[in-house]
């Protein structure tokens, strides 16, 4: 159990280095005189450099003593943050930022490194946990940047970040056992691995589908601070983080999606799912207090339920790669989460929060689009057969 909290907690701190930001972009936008329009970049370059951390950092876990190389990445993503902190200028703070992102791609190698510790009867529990830390740095990150924002202002939530990156380093190298390596793979055949998952029909859909996901999901957590912050409700740095509490609430609700795919209702999950994303969007996008929250409720149990569901098909379809598979899916997250953070301020600027809301409702009809389609074309390729090639008892209801 000690073991699971180190790891849930070297997600959580990780993880949360890319969505600090999001809560504070208001006040970052006050200190740095970056307008509206250009703050979601903020947000975009931590993904921006997880994006290249997951093609050419993450292989290393196949290769290299992941304790070492885990603590390693925990360092460096503490002088991203620490660089971030101390940014007087926007352009040192997007260079601290993704620099953070880059390494901050120690979540996949602890995942990995979680899972090749536990023995087969404990593995998903192993699993369940460190996933838990995952979601608990994305949204739980808010509350606490919002906090500390409020307190000690936007640079103490780096300052933070970076102390806590380093003490986990050293839990890490105290509490783990060494990883040695006497396999002969090269780095160059690990990245041709990779490259060759992208040629196959389930990783494409599932990470088209994971593309629009997070696009939408970035759309409403990049952007919802800045018409909290404005009139009429004029909320603090610290009630705006509060809202994390409503996101993780729904996240964690979504738990379950991963009992309901292991019934081989993975496909259906993500289908209605899908649904609920665009719904909780007419709901975000009412000027009330209580309709929102609503809203940013249901949009990430849904975007959640997507996630584990996808991830289910992927690992359950590739058993033997699992590291590379979901390094190749959390590509598209990467790419998606970018997208949503970069173009929801752009929309709000120009059509308010009004035009954020239909962005990101745009993207979650992109993703449904993407599973329909795809479910028909495995149903077609199927039929006939006694067993869906993808997988699932009940793909989709098309003809």
């Amino acid at each position: 159990m000690g073991r699971r909290t180190v790891f849930a907690a070297v997600c959580a701190v990780a993880v949360a280095s890319i969505y600090a930001a999001q809560p504070v972009l208001a006040q970052i936008g006050e200190d740095l005189r970056v307008p509206d329009a250009g703050l979601g970049w903020i947000v975009a370059a931590g993904q921006l450099g997880y994006l290249a951390g997951l093609a050419v950092l993450v292989p290393l876990g196949d290769l290299v003593d992941r304790r070492k190389l885990i603590a390693a990445h925990l360092l460096l993503t503490a002088i991203g943050a620490a660089l971030a902190a101390a940014a007087t200028e926007t352009w040192l703070l997007l260079a601290g930022l993704v620099l953070a992102g880059l390494f901050a791609v120690v979540v996949q190698t602890t995942v990995a490194y979680a899972a090749a510790l536990s023995t087969p009867e404990e593995r998903g529990r192993t699993l369940g946990a460190v996933t838990s830390g995952v979601v608990i740095g994305i949204l739980g990150a808010r509350v606490a940047a919002g906090a500390l924002a409020e307190l000690w202002g936007w640079r103490s939530v780096y300052l933070a970040l970076a102390v806590l990156l380093v003490a986990l380093a050293g839990l890490v190298l105290k509490t783990m056992p060494p990883d040695p390596r006497t396999g002969r793979t090269t780095y160059g055949q690990v990245l041709t691995s990779l490259g060759g998952l992208f040629r196959e029909p389930l990783l494409l859909s599932r990470g088209l589908i994971a593309f629009f996901l997070f696009a939408s999901f970035g759309a409403l957590w990049s952007g919802l601070s800045l018409p909290l912050a404005a009139a009429p409700w004029h909320l603090s740095t610290a009630q705006i983080g509060l809202f994390g509490l409503v996101g993780l609430a729904g996240a964690l609700g979504a738990a379950r999606a991963g009992r309901w795919a292991d019934r081989g209702h993975a496909s259906l999950v993500t289908g209605g799912a899908l649904v609920l994303l665009a719904v909780s969007w007419l709901a975000v996008g009412q000027p009330s207090l209580w309709l929102l929250a609503l809203g940013v409720l249901v949009l990430d149990f849904a975007v959640q339920a997507v996630h584990v569901s996808n991830q289910h098909l992927l690992t359950a379809a590739h058993p033997d790669r699992t590291s590379s598979v979901i390094g190749g899916y959390m590509i598209f997250y990467s790419l998606g989460s970018a997208l949503g953070a970069a173009v929801t301020t752009t929309a709000f600027a120009a059509a308010g929060w009004t035009g954020s809301s239909v962005l990101g409702a745009a993207f979650a009809g992109c993703a449904f689009a993407v599973w329909f389609t795809a479910e028909c074309r495995a149903r077609r390729r199927s039929a006939g057969s006694a067993r869906p090639s993808s997988g699932e008892r009940n793909p989709a209801g098309c003809r």
